[in-house]
């Protein structure tokens, strides 16, 4: 069995004020893997692997692939995505690294139970458990948006697995509230907006059982357009929600922006490539400058002309910048 050629979509945002007097925009937009406009397939490698599982915890296993010899290096997705998300970075990095993808705990093809208390910290936990059960030891860790997210609680929680970590845009919301400076006022209202107008909205739609409604505010909050969700061809729909179960659990039985506090970053010491694009969203780049302050040991590199979408839009230098750090660090 392979890796199935998931739907892909490409996101954009909108710029809410937020106060008269402020002369700046803050882009309120969630990251993940999602559309906002047009969709788009991953390409599946020519030789696709195998799929195998293994079960890292009491009743959770997880589905993963892997090429290669040498250094252990884990791909982490992003939200409404999964493993296959990493499908063409795969075989350039096998040629000189042991690569593992997988899908996250309640990403397909994963079937595992619904427990409390799901979040990052959780995906974070599961990841180690990967780490461990493979036998890969100190462990080279790329990932991507709430993937990101995930690496970031693994270097925390389980600092003995990481060797280097490589973060792109993660959405570390809870850091907006310790902004330094004349950022500070932005970044608390621009998480009270993402909380109230957003998160919010999605967990009561997902409470009452009502994914299409759930992914749909969303979507919506993203686009700026109450009616964006409905605006979409239904096979993109269609594609989106069945990547959706992992916000089934999360927004009714855990938490979709776990606490992240400043002094925790500072105790990650391993090396750590911040990968930004220079046409994010304004909201990723006052998280992007704040883990760069705090990281003790990181670099930042900023990608011309590139939104969130960046593995999309310019893999081979993703690939090429994401090689060098590897091999320098």
């Amino acid at each position: 069995m392979q890796w199935p050629n998931f739907i892909r979509h490409a996101e954009g945002g909108s710029v809410k004020r937020l106060g008269e007097s402020m002369a700046r925009a803050v882009l309120v937009a969630l990251i993940s893997a999602v559309a906002i406009r047009a969709p788009m397939r991953a390409q599946v490698p020519a030789a696709a692997p195998q799929i195998k599982a293994v079960t890292v915890s009491e009743g959770v296993e997880l589905h993963y692939v892997e090429m290669g010899k040498g250094e252990p290096v884990v791909f982490v997705h992003g939200s409404l995505s999964d493993g296959g998300f990493w499908n063409p970075q795969l075989a350039p990095f096998a040629e000189k690294y042991h690569v593992i993808a997988y899908s996250r705990r309640y990403n397909p093809p994963n079937k595992n139970k619904p427990q409390a208390d799901y979040s990052a910290v959780t995906d974070a936990d599961d990841l180690a458990g990967l780490i461990e059960k493979l036998h890969l030891g100190r462990t080279n860790v790329i990932g991507h948006s709430y993937g990101a997210y995930t690496a970031l609680f693994l270097a925390v929680r389980h600092p003995e697995l990481v060797c280097s970590l490589v973060v792109a845009e993660a959405p570390a919301m809870p850091l907006l509230a310790y902004l330094p400076g004349d950022e500070a006022e932005l970044g608390k209202k621009a998480l009270a907006d993402i909380r109230a107008h957003m998160e919010a909205p999605m967990k009561a739609a997902f409470k009452k059982g009502d994914q299409n409604a759930g992914v749909g505010a969303f979507i919506n909050y993203l686009s700026g357009d109450p009616g964006a969700w409905s605006k979409w061809p239904e096979e993109a729909r269609r594609e989106t929600l069945a990547n959706a179960h992992e916000w089934d659990v999360m927004l009714t039985e855990g938490e979709l922006f776990p606490d992240l506090k400043p002094e925790a970053v500072r105790k990650i010491k391993v090396p750590t490539l911040l990968l930004s694009g220079s046409k994010t969203f304004e909201f990723l780049r006052l998280i992007d400058e704040e883990l760069s302050r705090l990281l003790p040991h990181n670099q930042r590199i900023v990608l011309p002309g590139a939104t969130h979408h960046m593995f999309y839009e310019q893999p081979e230098k993703c690939r090429s910048i994401i090689l060098e750090f590897l091999q320098g660090k």
